[in-house]
C-alpha cells in the first residue's frame, strides 16, 4: 500500500449523500468547519470570499457546483435544461477570474451534459454526479504524481520556501506545491519550509503552516518582506509555489507576491518551481499579460477580520494575484514530469500526450 501523509484533515470538498460540503477556509486555524453548499448561490458566495481556495479545489468546486444546479432544475422542461444548466455554468465561473481550474471543470461538466442532449434531466444529472467524482479521483492521482516527480528536488538539510497555500488545503489531498514536500518527508529526508505569511489574507500564516505542522514537517513562518534578507543568509536553496493558471510560454500567475519571490531567487542563484496540475496550464492563453488579474476589495488591505489597520477611507492596490515571467521559472512540475524551458514547446508536446 502506498504510503501517505498523515494530515488528520477532512477533504476541503466533500459530496456525501448528494449534498456538497466545503471547509470553510476563512475560519481556520482556530475552527474547523464544514458548510454545506445548498445552491449555487451560496457556492458562488463561499468561492468568491475565499471559503475554498487553491485552483484545483476551486474547479473541484465548480465540478459539483454544476451538479448543485443540475439538481435544482429537475423540475424545468426537458428542452430548457441544457440551457438554463450552462446559465448556472457561466454565473459560477464569473466567482473568481484568474483561476483557470474553475472555467475548465465547469467547461467539461457541460460538455458531458451536452454530449447526453436528449436523455432524461435526471439521466443528466446521475452522469454530471459521476464526472464530478471522476474529477476528484483524477485530481487525487495528479497531485500524487506530482509529488513523486518533484520530491527528488528537496534534499537533506535544505530550506524550502513557499508562498500561501498549495497543501492538502488547496486541492482533493496532498498538494501540488507542497506534494514534493510530504512524499521527501516520508522519505525521511530532513528539510525546513520558511513558509511566506501571505499578506493581505495570511493563507501561509493560517494554512500553510498549520497543515505542515500537523504532518510533522519543520516549518518556519516568515513575513512576505522576509524572504530576501533570508536568502541572503543562505537559509534557502529552493523555492517551490503553486499557480493559479499558467500561460502557454510558461509565464504563471499565483498568489500575489511569487512575483517578488522569483526575482529575490534568481538574484540569489535559487531555483524557483512551479508545481500545478495540466488543468491549470491554458494552452489558449498566449502570455502572462493576457490573464486577467482579479482586484479584490480594500478592505482586506486595511484590516483583517474587522480590526482596522490604515487611516478610515484610505485609497488601496489589492490584486489577488502576480505574473511570473517563464525566464524566472526553473521548471513546472505537473503529474506529466518536470517541464523545462522553452515551455511553449514542453508544455505543449506534454499537453498531447
Amino acid at each position: 500500500m502506498t504510503q501517505q501523509p498523515q494530515f488528520n484533515l477532512p477533504d476541503v470538498v466533500q459530496w456525501n449523500d448528494g449534498k456538497l460540503f466545503l471547509v470553510d477556509q476563512t475560519r481556520l486555524p482556530q475552527e474547523l468547519v464544514l458548510e454545506h453548499q445548498s445552491d449555487t448561490k451560496t457556492l458562488f458566495a463561499s468561492i468568491h470570499a475565499l471559503k475554498v481556495r487553491g485552483a484545483p479545489a476551486i474547479g473541484l468546486a465548480g465540478a459539483f457546483g454544476a451538479v448543485v444546479a443540475a439538481q435544482a432544475l429537475q423540475g424545468v422542461p426537458q428542452g430548457e435544461f441544457l440551457t438554463q444548466l450552462q446559465e448556472q455554468a457561466d454565473y459560477l465561473d464569473s466567482s473568481r477570474p484568474t483561476a483557470v481550474n474553475l472555467g475548465w471543470a465547469l467547461r467539461r461538466m457541460m460538455a458531458k451534459a451536452k454530449s447526453l442532449a436528449g436523455a432524461s434531466n435526471l439521466q443528466i444529472l446521475q452522469a454530471l454526479e459521476q464526472e464530478a467524482i471522476q474529477i476528484k479521483d483524477e485530481d487525487i492521482a495528479s497531485c500524487r504524481a506530482i509529488g513523486e516527480f518533484g520530491k527528488g528536488l528537496v534534499k537533506e538539510g535544505m530550506g524550502v520556501m513557499t508562498i500561501c497555500n498549495a497543501g492538502h488545503l488547496a486541492v482533493s489531498r496532498l498538494g501540488t506545491a507542497l506534494a514534493p514536500l510530504y512524499l521527501a518527508h516520508l522519505d525521511g529526508v530532513k528539510f525546513t519550509v520558511y513558509a511566506s505569511e501571505t499578506r493581505p489574507l495570511l493563507q501561509g500564516a493560517r494554512l500553510t503552516s498549520w497543515e505542515l505542522t500537523r504532518a510533522g514537517i519543520k516549518t518556519k513562518l516568515m513575513t512576505d518582506n522576509m524572504a530576501g534578507h533570508l536568502m541572503k543568509l543562505g537559509r534557502a536553496q529552493l523555492v517551490i509555489t503553486g499557480a493559479d493558471r499558467i500561460a502557454a510560454n510558461g509565464d504563471s500567475a499565483n498568489k500575489i507576491g511569487t512575483y517578488s519571490l522569483a526575482v529575490l531567487a534568481k538574484h540569489h542563484g535559487i531555483p524557483f518551481y512551479i508545481a500545478a496540475p495540466f488543468s491549470t496550464i491554458d494552452m489558449n492563453t498566449a502570455h502572462g499579460d493576457q490573464i486577467v488579474i482579479e482586484q479584490r476589495a480594500s478592505h482586506e488591505v486595511t484590516g483583517f477580520r474587522g480590526t482596522p489597520s490604515a487611516p478610515e477611507g484610505m485609497e488601496v492596490e489589492n490584486p489577488a494575484f502576480d505574473v511570473t515571467p517563464a525566464e524566472l521559472i526553473s521548471g513546472i512540475i505537473t503529474e506529466k514530469g518536470i517541464m523545462r524551458a522553452p515551455y511553449l514547446t514542453s508544455l505543449q508536446q506534454a499537453s498531447n500526450r
